[in-house]
């Protein structure tokens, strides 16, 4: 269930029994200490993602987001629940990696970043970062074909030389491959973080100014975001955090200042197509008046 706002607007779909379903959701009532069921209408997928976001009804504006950036949380507590191993964890949330990246294509979202493995990461135990590394190995050597089959280019950004010379060696093979799809970009954020990556801009801007090619009066918006890894990447529209967290870790805080966020309860594992759907709903939903 998508936290906050896409709960106030539930009403917002129409009730066709075939598109929506009715779940019982328990309020507690905190000033009197109890909890009373509420009944609510949520919608759920139909047949595709593109004809479960055309049930939506009266849409503040009706473009799809052009950048959707996704906090990919949860791997870990779904396997907990489930008494298995936080391997099996990350490794159904490769599966829905393929299923968000459908969804993203059908409704034509152009550029799709998932935080995949941040610099506070390296700080998990030695297995754990093993099981991961081994992971992105399997998927960067499997899924570059099916990419190049939908004609979606791979991008990466964070500090490659954090990590192994071999998967470096993967992802430049990788983007190499796709480097002329043109039907969307799967950007991936690797041994990302983004205070680093600001710190990174503001050295590269103070070389530039004091090597002479800009004075410091002269400096802007734009020749700082030039340095950023996404210096060539639209800013995201959208991002999401599943897991029901509601914190953005470090992710994109440079480029997401005018996103519209939106907060998922389910774990990264179980989210998918109709999930990805209903973050999409709820963005055409928001009036977006960056300041203005």
């Amino acid at each position: 269930m998508i936290k906050s706002l896409f709960a106030r607007h539930s009403d917002s779909f129409p009730r066709q029994s075939r598109a929506v379903e009715t779940v019982t959701a328990t309020r507690s009532d905190s000033k009197k200490g109890s909890s009373e069921p509420q009944t609510m209408s949520r919608p759920r997928l139909v047949s595709s993602a593109e004809e479960s976001l055309s049930t939506s009804l009266k849409p503040q504006n009706t473009t799809v987001p052009r950048h959707v950036a996704i906090i990919m949380d949860g791997n870990g507590r779904w396997a907990r629940q489930r008494g298995l191993p936080r391997r099996e964890g990350h490794r159904r949330g490769v599966e829905s990696v393929r299923a968000t990246l459908k969804a993203a294509g059908e409704l034509g979202v152009e550029y799709l970043t998932l935080f995949s493995f941040s610099s506070e990461n390296w700080h998990r135990s030695p297995d754990e970062i093993s099981d991961l590394m081994g992971l992105l190995r399997l998927y960067l050597r499997s899924e570059i074909s099916e990419l190049n089959r939908r004609g979606v280019r791979l991008r990466v950004i964070g500090n490659r030389a954090k990590l192994p010379t071999d998967i470096v060696e993967l992802i430049e093979k990788g983007e190499q491959e796709t480097k002329d799809n043109h039907h969307g970009n799967l950007v991936l954020a690797l041994s990302y973080g983004a205070r680093e990556e600001i710190l990174a801009a503001a050295r590269n801007l103070a070389t530039r100014i004091a090597a002479g090619e800009i004075s410091a009066e002269q400096a802007s918006e734009s020749d700082f975001a030039a340095g950023l890894y996404t210096h060539d990447i639209p800013d995201p529209d959208l991002v999401i955090r599943t897991s029901g967290e509601q914190r953005l870790s470090n992710f994109l805080l440079f480029q997401s200042a005018y996103s519209e966020l939106v907060f998922i309860d389910c774990l990264w594992p179980d989210f998918g197509e109709a999930e990805f759907t209903q973050a999409i709903q709820e963005f055409t939903l928001r009036d977006r008046r960056f300041g203005r």
